[in-house]
């Protein structure tokens, strides 16, 4: 005889065990027709209490066999407003210990006439406070909204729909062209469909406009990597509420390229879990296997870095295109840059390079052009074309991270790309200076020529007319006057 089936599912998971393991006690007097004291002196339980379990089945079926919670269960004889004292002590920020509060209370309760509580039962209240009401009243706002606020989890539906940005500091020491160790900042550009990486920058310095720019830039154009395909303008961006992604000229590069912006709110960067999770995967599986890794909390490892900055970007470079963008991601179960390239669309891309670095690389200064070049970073700038700029004042754009060559506009017009002889990998030679001297000799003294022919055109025009009667030849040709000498000379009086 089986056990009612629609009794067993009212009950919960624990009663119906205690209900099958009574029912299983009672089965041999039930369907054999065992007499029950001889099943009870087998089973080794009370003769009563096995009539009591047959009269509770015999009467509401299998449900009756569970135990049944006390109808008193969870109240207290308690005062209610003792029970809110102890309560609203153990929600005080710092949080105070449970016999703090008991010896609080215990005074409060024999000036009042209650009845004194036991540690116990303070110490149940205070672990019976709901985890959200306890950490709003000791953590703070922040912390609740955490922890315990319901999030909405944006989705794109295709590729380039959304972007994600963000900065965090590596748990890795590199060589500084100083020669002293640095921890270096990584700026990641996540594709918020396919969860791959479409551009990142590591610098040495604070998160800025300028390296959120570089980011933006590699992620936006053709990758020089035949395997990493990611490229394209997105739709909109989402991004934190920091200086550098606030700045004007981000916002005016958004406004350029027809880019929505979305900020998160300041203070709550729950939004961007996503490009976060990133920064834990390098962390955890790229970073660990390079010298100088230092994770947090451990001592003070600046002494082993042995990378520069050149070698951690070949690292985190090849990191992405051979590792996180070829394995299954935890949530969608592809490749993120299979993800990427399903949809098979054509992304929207700038007209040029060079008008995604002039909406990108502003980081302007202003120079002046001397003879030996253009001085900047206590670097010198060479260009064949600036022989014609000395002592014109001019402005330079450039990349931080290759400070071999800087870009030179006048007038808002583009010159040239001047280079740095030391760090490029050509130079300018003498030939090339001196003839671009020349030229620009020639060119001035041409200029000369021609101003001095029209001022002698000019002026021989608005020359006085010759005397009358005597031809100009004659005129011109007439004696001069002898000169008075100066001196007076007495024998000639």
């Amino acid at each position: 005889m089986d056990p009612p089936q629609s009794s067993l599912a009212e009950l919960s998971s624990a009663q119906r065990e205690r209900a099958l393991e009574r029912y299983r006690i009672l089965r041999p007097h039930l369907d054999d027709g065992v007499p029950l004291a001889r099943v009870a002196a087998h089973a080794g339980r009370p003769y009563r209490t096995l009539q009591r379990w047959l009269a509770d089945y015999r009467r509401d079926g299998l449900a009756g066999l569970a135990r049944h919670p006390r109808r008193d269960a969870g109240t207290r004889r308690l005062p209610g407003e003792l029970q809110l004292l102890i309560e609203g002590l153990a929600l005080q920020r710092p949080a105070p210990s449970v016999a703090t509060i008991h010896r609080q209370v215990a005074t409060v309760a024999a000036e009042q006439n209650w009845p004194v509580p036991s540690y116990a039962t303070v110490y149940a209240i205070v672990r019976g406070l709901d985890p959200a009401l306890t950490v709003l009243a000791q953590q703070g706002t922040r912390r609740y909204q955490e922890l315990y606020e319901l999030v909405y989890r944006r989705e794109a539906e295709r590729p380039n729909q959304i972007w994600l940005a963000d900065h965090t500091q590596l748990d890795l020491w590199v060589i500084a062209p100083s020669g002293k160790p640095a921890r270096p900042w990584l700026t990641v550009i996540e594709d918020d469909h396919s969860r791959a990486i479409a551009g990142y920058a590591v610098n040495l310095t604070a998160p800025s406009a300028l390296t959120t720019a570089l980011a933006f830039r590699q992620a936006i154009w053709r990758k020089s990597e035949p395997d990493w395909h990611l490229c394209g303008i997105p739709d909109a961006f989402h991004v934190d509420h920091g200086s550098d992604f606030t700045s004007a000229h981000l916002e005016q590069v958004m406004a350029d390229l027809r880019i929505r912006a979305y900020f998160s709110l300041p203070g709550q960067p729950r939004g961007r879990g996503k490009v976060e999770r990133i920064f834990s995967t390098f962390n955890q599986m790229c970073l660990p296997a390079l010298p100088g890794h230092a994770p947090r909390g451990t001592p003070d490892r600046a002494g082993q870095a042995r990378l520069s900055l050149a070698d951690l970007d070949r690292a985190i470079s090849t990191f992405i295109r051979e590792v996180y963008n070829l394995t299954p991601h935890s949530e969608t179960g592809t490749p993120p840059q299979q993800r990427w390239e399903e949809s098979a669309f054509i992304p929207r891309m700038p007209d040029s390079l060079d008008q995604l670095d002039l909406l990108l690389l502003t980081v302007a200064k202003p120079r002046k052009v001397h003879p030996d070049g253009i001085h900047f970073q206590a670097l010198r700038y060479l260009d064949p074309v600036l022989a014609a700029y000395v002592g014109e004042d001019v402005v330079i754009r450039y990349d931080p991270r290759d400070m071999a060559e800087i870009r030179v506009f006048h007038h808002d017009h583009f010159l040239c790309r001047a280079i740095c002889p030391e760090l490029a990998d050509r130079t300018i030679s003498l030939k090339e200076i001196t003839a671009a001297r020349t030229a620009r000799r020639r060119d001035l003294r041409s200029q000369i020529t021609d101003r001095t022919s029209i001022v002698d055109r000019l002026i021989e025009a608005h020359q006085p007319a010759a005397a009358p009667g005597l031809p100009a030849t004659a005129q011109a040709s007439a004696p001069e006057a002898p000169a008075r000498p100066r001196l007076k000379r007495y024998r000639e009086d």
